[in-house]
């Protein structure tokens, strides 16, 4: 059958709304924005090409998932799990010195910006996209985290997703169980928790936003919690605790008004873009840093050190 100009319009009406569900999902998949959007784009290209042959025996979301699913399976074959820092060795010991050379070699998690996806995906499903549990996902086998996010991510009852992955109802279930026992030994719970947030952590994001531009370096004390995480990826340096992520902030941030600070969302976390200014005068971009509050206090901090990623975000690489 050749398709008409309504045929197109008629595939876009249906299958748009889903775009930025499926963008969520590569995501959980890949824990990369740049690959996730790719694939959701040849899932679109794979979708159109056999529209013709849908049949709605399942729901289009289901038939969308899974192209979405299978897209990205095929893609994991040939690609190395994307980790951050504390999920390649220990804390570092030496917060005073110089950070070593990127790690340019390794292919780094990706924070979501939350304009992204649908705010309703970001209400209904936040803890599943939180960086502590994607990074997590990137520990499982392929096929193991594609069965944990259709199953308690997604929701989707056992039977749909043997038939999304060409396998029995058992095989779900088994592989299921595994992936929750591997997820509970790579991820504390503590990691998983999700708070609520508004105005909370809006209040927690000014404080933290205020103690860096004014290097105010007591303030930032008594926003940290005693067992906080600092990593910066593409550095493989991170460190853990108050005394040391003190101790790296202290040898850096010492020169009110030298940092400029623009409150974001990502991964449905506060988060905010750090600007530096440079000898010239001149505001360039620093780092995105996702925040993980708990009980009001800061308990880890994930700062992206790629200035490239404020495009992601809307932002400008400089502030005039």
């Amino acid at each position: 059958m050749t398709a008409t100009t309504s045929d197109r319009e008629e595939f876009v009406r249906l299958t748009d709304p889903y775009r930025r569900e499926l963008l969520a999902h590569c995501y959980r998949m890949l824990g990369s924005v740049d690959e996730a959007e790719d694939l959701v784009q040849e899932t679109y290209l794979r979708a159109w090409r056999s529209y013709d042959g849908y049949e709605g025996r399942a729901s289009l979301r289901t038939w969308l998932h899974r192209i979405a699913t299978n897209t990205c399976l095929t893609a994991l074959e040939s690609r190395a799990r994307r980790p951050l820092p504390s999920g390649l060795g220990g804390p570092s010991e030496a917060p005073e010195e110089p950070l070593r050379a990127s790690a340019t070699d390794v292919p780094w998690l990706q924070p979501l910006p939350e304009a992204l996806v649908d705010p309703a995906t970001v209400v209904a499903a936040r803890g599943s996209l939180r960086l502590a549990l994607v990074a997590a996902l990137q520990h499982l086998p392929a096929r193991q985290r594609a069965v944990l996010i259709l199953r308690d991510v997604l929701a989707w009852r056992a039977p749909e997703v043997a038939s999304m992955l060409g396998t029995s109802t058992a095989a779900v279930k088994s592989t299921l169980q595994r992936a929750r026992a591997r997820l509970d030994e790579v991820a504390p719970d503590e990691d998983l928790v999700v708070e609520p947030g508004g105005a909370a952590d809006r209040e927690v994001l000014d404080r933290y936003m205020a103690a860096f531009e004014n290097a105010d370096l007591d303030a930032l004390l008594g926003l940290l919690q005693d067992g906080i995480e600092l990593e910066m990826p593409p550095h493989l340096e991170w460190f853990s605790g108050k005394k040391d992520v003190l101790r790296f902030f202290g040898a850096r941030v010492r020169e009110p008004g030298r940092l400029r600070m623009v409150p974001v969302r990502a991964n449905g976390q506060p988060a905010v873009a750090m600007y530096e200014r440079g000898a010239d005068g001149v505001l360039r971009a620093h780092s995105v840093q996702v925040l993980a509050v708990r009980g009001g206090a800061i308990a880890r901090i994930t700062a992206f050190l790629e200035p490239e990623l404020f495009a992601r975000f809307g932002l400008s690489p400089v502030l005039s």
